[in-house]
């Protein structure tokens, strides 16, 4: 393997035609890897918030931000952040596991909180199934895993 190759996809800010597709790939990937260590409750209100009008209202009017990684056309990744410094969602498509993309999304996204919104550090609330990437990625829990309305998170932050 080449360590020197250049990342072989594209990452830029999400435009307002990505949503569909990008909250598609969110959805799938969450019921393919999530879903099991949530709650029927977790799992409605999962998709309710990825679906709910006020989300998407918050992105065109550019206070949800949101980066996508696309092969070709195809998006196959999203890492979103509110209240200035929060990653809300990170997803990679399954078929893209384990390539850097995740990585890449959170390099990208801290780097411009850093740059240009002076954030100090950035926070998750992981999924079960995340914390490890999370923690590979610099973060540190900084809350014991905990549950509400049947969803199932650890507290996390990294300083940029």
């Amino acid at each position: 393997m080449n360590i020197w190759k250049k990342f072989p996809y594209e990452i830029r800010w999400a435009e307002e035609k990505d949503w569909l597709a990008t909250m598609n790939m969110v959805w799938r990937t969450f019921l393919r890897f999530e879903a099991e260590d949530y709650t029927a409750e977790g799992i409605a209100n999962f998709k309710d918030f990825i679906t709910d009008e006020r989300l998407y209202q918050m992105f065109v009017n550019g206070t949800y931000l949101m980066l996508v990684a696309l092969d070709g056309e195809k998006i196959i990744g999203q890492i979103s952040v509110r209240n200035g410094n929060h990653i809300s969602l990170l997803f990679v498509d399954e078929e893209y596991h384990r390539k850097g993309i995740g990585r890449e999304l959170i390099k990208s996204m801290a780097e411009f909180l850093k740059k240009e919104r002076h954030q100090l550090f950035v926070t998750v609330q992981a999924a079960p199934y995340a914390v490890g990437f999370y923690r590979r990625m610099g973060f540190r829990a900084s809350s014991p895993e905990e549950e509400y309305s049947g969803i199932r998170v650890t507290s996390m932050e990294k300083f940029l």
